[in-house]
């Protein structure tokens, strides 16, 4: 059997030490590192990162974005900070997941499960879905070679979902990690979004609701 390997970066002994004895008896295999520094870019081979933003020496903010430069593996971030421009960053800048400390070491683990069951996100430069091409870098979009202007909450969803493509991504977590949004009223400014997406956007199939779900964007059109 195959086991994951995921690298741990924390600097926090106590806490280190608990996350990895947690995830070792889950059946993973933990390489911790108390600082990035000490982490070699160059020869990442895990299945996951679990990232801690506090760190002596290289920000964990930072860590991440050079890590996004040159590896697509997944990035669980964890921090002590609840503030939701930090979340907002740490997404942007390519995480996939986001804790806040204190937390549950059973809710990380779920976590860790929930994160390796998906398809890994393709973080191309460049991403091309039957008539859709988005350049991430520039943050423009063609349909058919036609520029599309998205605003630019638009194209946070977009990107969203054209990372995962053919795949559900539901509306809470697109609310949660997307419009960063505890509003009782998120649920409807998403889909208000989507439709002037689809609008925009020129084909009402491109972008394809899942009953009960949320939104994907569709493989082949």
């Amino acid at each position: 059997m195959v086991v994951d390997r995921i690298l741990l970066v924390e600097d926090d002994q106590q806490l280190g030490q608990q996350t990895v004895e947690r995830l070792e008896r889950a059946g993973y295999a933990i390489d911790w590192k108390k600082t990035a520094d000490s982490v070699a870019l160059d020869k990442l081979d895990y299945s996951l990162v679990i990232l801690d933003l506090m760190l002596p020496g290289t920000y964990g903010l930072d860590f991440l974005k050079q890590l996004r430069t040159t590896s697509e593996v997944p990035v669980l971030v964890l921090s002590a900070r609840n503030d939701s421009s930090d979340k907002v960053r740490a997404l942007k800048l390519g995480a996939d997941d986001y804790m806040t400390k204190p937390y549950w070491p059973d809710e990380l683990v779920e976590r860790v499960k929930a994160r390796l069951r998906r398809p890994q996100m393709a973080r191309s430069k460049q991403i091309v879905v039957g008539p859709l091409a988005i350049d991430v870098d520039a943050r423009s979009v063609a349909i058919d070679g036609g520029p599309v202007d998205l605003a630019p909450t638009e194209m946070e969803i977009l990107l969203a979902l054209a990372r995962r493509p053919g795949a559900a991504v539901s509306r809470a977590w697109l609310v949660e990690n997307v419009l960063a949004s505890e509003s009782e009223n998120a649920i409807r400014t998403l889909d208000v979004h989507v439709s002037r997406m689809r609008k925009k956007l020129g084909r009402a199939d491109l972008i394809e609701t899942v009953w009960g779900v949320g939104y994907r964007l569709a493989k082949a059109t």
